[in-house]
């Protein structure tokens, strides 16, 4: 099959009908260069996965074409799959100065900070990854140092806008560079990748600076400990919540490895001005009183062994709610975690703590990072794009993002919405979506990286729900007849000691099932695949009939 010259193509091997793990490829002739690499955390039903990264099977498959990884911004969605992803496919990482900070940390907890080469770059830089150009752009984001990417490719200029918004007020004084933008725009678009969060707001996203303000009116109205959670990468929120502290003369402890380890860069790069002896160690919490203190905590969207969950379940060694003290949500529930929020929400009323929680547009104490309809518009407008492929949200922020782009002048079939895998090349000036890669999510368990897949996963699902029952049975080796047992072990299935009657049903059934196959001279072998097989039938059937309940049968035969 004859390779075609002069093809761009862009692919999202993960951020695309989800919210989280992203990544994208631009892909010129042969030169690839990736966009982020993110991490995503499991639902309830991925019983005991740690974290979920993108498929990289195309990039190792093409690892030979890899020019390098460029990152927009440090938040987890975008930073969290490297050390793993790294460990595969070993590339030069591109990224700012805070960001690179956030990554070298995480590389150094994996041991590849000295194996992995790292370039800094601003909103002035311009490289060249292969054949491919780039340049960069600022943007507004719940993090500093965000920046959108440009490829400047043969078929024309590629826009990556990462996550962004305008905020004309913001807290860093880190304007999003707009003349530079409409610059961009002006000089010809061919194609525009652009987030979706938050396509389903109408309006503008209000500015961060807002939230101090609400910060510093709930600190000043609070008697006793103020606690307080947020995501740990707001570098923003974390400052003003510093200034608050500052300005009610009280004492702040961080609480939480993410947020220890965010506070530690911030400020060691100089993006978080705290003054000296405002942080407290934990074993000086004791040494002030309930109102000089600031309990600044992990725990945002109800993680239960986060630190603000084991406080309000009194599981903390160190620290506890009293009545009359004050904690903030100084956040909003991502979707699918509000019942985890509402439980230590329920947690802390029981404590007779002062909980404001809820819609941070309510209470004041959040406002996102991500821009609304009428920005995702400013954005299209200044980029002027022949063709546009909304990314980063789930179907129905895609589908409406691409409303607001025909309706300011985008041609209907010039807009792609596209799933994980998919591939839209570009040959000439005509882009096309029929092809598709290997895409979807990698599992990493503890050390595992991608060694779990659906059978493991189903097998834990049976386990945690119907448990296990072990059945133990010794086989004579001249004649397989049965020596001892067999021995039936019940792990989350049934209380043995109050369902004997039970137990000895499966033990007959058991035995009867290995006689049955002893009678059948053209079965007697060593062949335990067939007892195993048999004993596993006959013992499922009568449970199920029994109980209603499906546990995991493990027969195990030894043989003497």
């Amino acid at each position: 099959m004859k390779t075609v010259r002069n093809k761009l193509s862009i692919i999202a091997l993960g951020g695309v009908n989800e919210i989280g793990k992203n990544m994208y490829v631009v892909q010129y002739d042969d030169d690839i260069v990736v966009i982020d690499c993110g991490s995503k955390f499991p639902d309830e039903s991925l019983l005991g996965i740690d974290v979920i990264i993108p498929d990289i099977t195309y990039l190792l498959e093409n690892k030979d074409r890899v020019r390098g990884l460029v990152v927009t911004h440090g938040h987890e969605d975008h930073i969290g799959g490297i050390p793993y992803v790294i460990k595969q496919l070993n590339m030069p990482i591109y990224a700012t100065r805070l960001t690179l900070g956030l990554i070298k940390l995480k590389l150094k907890e994996h041991g590849l900070l000295g194996t992995t080469e790292l370039h800094q770059i601003d909103a002035e830089s311009k490289l060249a990854l292969g054949s491919i150009p780039l340049s960069f752009f600022s943007t507004n984001h719940s993090i500093p140092d965000c920046l959108g990417i440009v490829f400047h490719t043969p078929q024309g200029a590629v826009v990556h806008t990462g996550d962004f918004k305008f905020d004309l007020t913001p807290v860093n004084e880190q304007f999003a560079d707009i003349h530079k933008m409409a610059e961009i725009g002006k000089n010809g678009v061919l194609a525009l990748l652009s987030e979706s969060t938050n396509a389903e707001r109408p309006g503008f996203t209000p500015s961060e600076r807002l939230v101090g303000e609400h910060i510093q009116e709930a600190f000043t109205n609070a008697d006793g400990k103020i606690f307080i959670t947020t995501f740990a990468s707001n570098v923003h929120r974390l400052q003003q919540i510093v200034d608050a502290t500052i300005h009610t003369k009280r004492k702040i402890v961080a609480l939480g490895r993410s947020m220890v380890n965010v506070i530690e860069v911030a400020s060691s790069l100089g993006y978080l001005n705290i003054p000296p002896n405002l942080l407290l160690d934990i074993g000086e919490i004791n040494q002030y009183k309930r109102h000089e203190l600031v309990i600044m905590c992990t725990g945002s969207q109800g993680e239960p062994m986060a630190a603000l969950g084991r406080i309000a379940s009194g599981n903390h060694r160190q620290v506890e709610v009293h009545p009359g003290d004050t904690v903030i949500f100084a956040s909003s529930p991502i979707p699918g975690n509000e019942r985890n929020v509402a439980r230590i929400v329920d947690n802390l009323f029981v404590r007779k703590a002062k909980v404001i929680y809820g819609s941070g547009v309510q209470t004041g104490m959040h406002v996102s990072g991500h821009a609304n309809q009428e920005e995702l518009k400013l954005m299209l407008t200044l980029m002027k794009p022949q063709y546009f492929i909304p990314i980063h949200g789930e179907y129905r922020m895609l589908y409406l993002h691409r409303l607001l782009a025909e309706a300011i002048g985008v041609k209907p079939s010039n807009i792609f919405i596209v799933n994980n895998g998919d591939v839209v090349d570009i040959i000439g000036s005509e882009a096309i979506q029929e092809r598709k890669v290997p895409s979807g999510n990698t599992f990493v368990d503890g050390l595992g990286i991608g060694d779990v897949g659906n059978v493991v996963l189903r097998d834990r699902k049976v386990l945690s729900e119907d448990g296990i029952l072990i059945i133990v049975l010794t086989l004579a080796k001249s004649d397989n007849k049965v020596i001892s047992g067999p021995d039936i072990v019940s792990r989350g299935f049934v209380f043995v000691r109050e369902s004997e009657g039970l137990m000895e049903e499966l033990h007959r059934i058991t035995l009867n099932e290995v006689e049955q196959l002893q009678q059948d001279m053209t079965k007697l072998s060593n062949n335990w695949g067939i007892y195993k097989q048999a004993i596993k039938e006959g013992v499922g059937k009568f449970v199920y009939a029994t109980t209603k309940r499906r546990p995991m049968i493990l027969p195990i035969i030894i043989q003497v």
